[in-house]
């Protein structure tokens, strides 16, 4: 019994140690994608700087809080800008899904 609650407290430690680490890789291959040539309906940003809007004129803030902006433009090369103007991390958003159409 004692060998199994051993196991047991193991598996969870194992878990609660691959949870972050799933999340960050996740969060990594979203931005890395979106760098790299991925295109998104939008974009957040994570702990904007204060003067990231000044520096764009033509994007839209579609949401706004004190440690996320999202925002929206039609030219295709909004996250490069983004960077260049400061981001330290910008994240795809208003994704669909693998299914089109689903709700």
């Amino acid at each position: 019994m004692a060998a199994h609650k051993g196991e047991l407290r193991v598996l969870s430690r194992r878990f609660v140690l691959a949870v972050p680490v799933l999340a960050v890789c996740w969060i990594a291959v979203l931005a890395l994608v979106l760098r790299f040539g991925g295109e998104a309906p939008a974009v957040f940003v994570p702990f904007p700087p204060a003067d990231l809007l000044a520096s764009l004129p033509d994007a839209a803030v579609t949401s706004v809080s004190p440690i996320l902006l999202t925002l929206r433009s039609d030219t295709p090369d909004l996250t490069q800008r983004l960077y260049a103007a400061g981001a330290w991390l910008v994240l795809p958003a208003g994704l669909e899904g693998c299914i089109p159409g689903a709700p």
